[in-house]
């Protein structure tokens, strides 16, 4: 089955964002910017395997497999210029993602990394992937981007909490891989109560390129792009050069 979705085709689109969920995540985290973007971008979402429509799709365990699976289904879509955003895990993914591409010559415009720090500076971190059933829901609820409540269902959480782990233990194994140094510009976005990352730490994104670096903080936990999504996409807008209107 494709990596990618694509809630509007837009053939006309002079631009196409490919968006890089977190660990956990599927493509509808994305779904409700489809509507929000103008008619100039064309928006794809990858969804990883093991969840929602791939859910009898296998898990991809290691950050390099999964960045040249990825990769090599972006080739096809190309032909025209291309930004990548990831938040949280999926920033790392849209970055070694980017390199590739980069060294394929099909470079990216830019490069969106949220809520992430970068990827030389990952170090050791909590051993989410290994805790006990109850406690990664605690910790999913602290980060903020899950229902919790649906998660006291049993069943429920014997089909989501295997690619929860998956996604932590691909993540938590992750060290910056060997590769040409990215060189397109990279904007991080980062809310000022995140739990996990703070502005400082966003900020070591401009270590991770040649290119333009820019640090943008907005109101909000691990998650603030949800509730501040229009401040999002016009900041995704506003860098990429593209008119908010339709």
């Amino acid at each position: 089955m494709s990596w990618l979705r694509c809630p509007e085709p837009r053939p006309w689109a002079s631009l196409r964002l490919f968006c890089f969920p977190h660990a956990g995540g599927s493509a509808a985290f994305y779904r409700p910017w489809s509507r929000r973007l103008p008619a100039a971008v064309e928006m794809h979402i990858v969804q990883y395997p093991g969840r929602a429509d791939r859910m009898r799709d296998p898990f991809v365990d290691d950050m390099g497999r999964l960045a040249r699976l990825v990769a090599g289904e972006l080739g096809p879509l190309l032909d025209r210029p291309v930004a990548l955003f990831g938040h949280s895990m999926g920033a790392v993914l849209a970055y070694e993602v980017a390199r590739l591409l980069q060294e394929r010559g099909n470079a990216p415009g830019h490069l969106f990394a949220s809520a992430s720090r970068p990827p030389h500076r990952r170090g050791a971190g909590k051993n989410i992937a290994g805790l006990d059933d109850d406690a990664l829901v605690a910790e999913l609820a602290e980060l903020g981007g899950t229902d919790v409540e649906l998660l006291r269902d049993p069943e429920l959480r014997e089909l989501v909490l295997p690619y929860v782990r998956n996604d932590f233990a691909l993540i938590e194994a992750y060290t910056e891989l060997a590769g040409p140094r990215l060189g397109v510009p990279v904007t991080a976005l980062v809310g000022d109560a995140d739990p996990r990352v703070d502005a400082t730490g966003a900020g070591g994104w401009a270590e991770a390129t040649d290119g333009a670096f820019a640090l943008r903080t907005f109101e909000g936990d691990h998650f603030y792009l949800v509730p501040r999504r229009e401040q999002v996409i016009a900041e995704i807008l506003r860098a990429l050069h593209v008119p908010a209107g339709p």
